[in-house]
């Protein structure tokens, strides 16, 4: 039985894309193992991994410590990022969409935005070319984690929330 994509399916992935997306879902897993909010990043060059990062506002207490936050830092200080594709299981919210803006990062390959829809219209005003593949592990990642934690993930997101205690790795 064969099952062909309506018109309107999200895109495949790039053989090319598939290694860094991967890293990306392996960040978003670790962070969910570790008690974290589960989204996770990596930037590639050329098709190989740079850097991967995962959402750390929990495990450091950090509140700009978001998944494309982390990868960018794992990625250190780069000569330019315009060559480069930054790799995310959840739409970018403001705060990392204006960092891809002003790294002028011109790809952006995206899990999924249907948890949260992000500031994809942003980034493509802005030249980015953003791909969504609507990768179902991600949704459902996110959709248990939303269900379960609905405090965090207001926190997360700036909504109004409930103070929560920082009891992260580093605190």
């Amino acid at each position: 039985m064969t099952h062909e994509k309506p018109e309107s399916a999200a895109p495949e992935l790039d053989r090319a894309d598939v290694p860094a997306f991967e890293a990306a879902y392996r960040a978003a897993q670790q962070s969910e193992a570790e008690g974290g909010i589960p989204i996770g990043a990596a930037l590639a060059r050329d098709g190989v991994v740079i850097a991967s990062g995962h959402n750390e506002r929990v495990q450091n207490c950090d509140p700009i410590a978001h998944g494309e936050m982390s990868a960018l830092r794992a990625a250190g200080r780069q000569k330019s990022y315009r060559d480069t594709t930054l790799y995310t299981t959840l739409a970018p919210c403001a705060m990392c969409a204006g960092t891809i803006i002003q790294f002028k990062i011109p790809r952006v390959v995206v899990g999924e935005a249907r948890t949260f829809d992000g500031e994809l219209d942003l980034l493509r005003s802005r030249g980015v070319d953003v791909v969504v593949v609507d990768d179902q592990r991600c949704v459902d990642m996110m959709r248990s984690f939303q269900a379960d934690s609905p405090g965090l993930w207001a926190e997360d997101i700036a909504e109004e929330f409930p103070v929560l205690p920082c009891t992260g790795l580093s605190a």
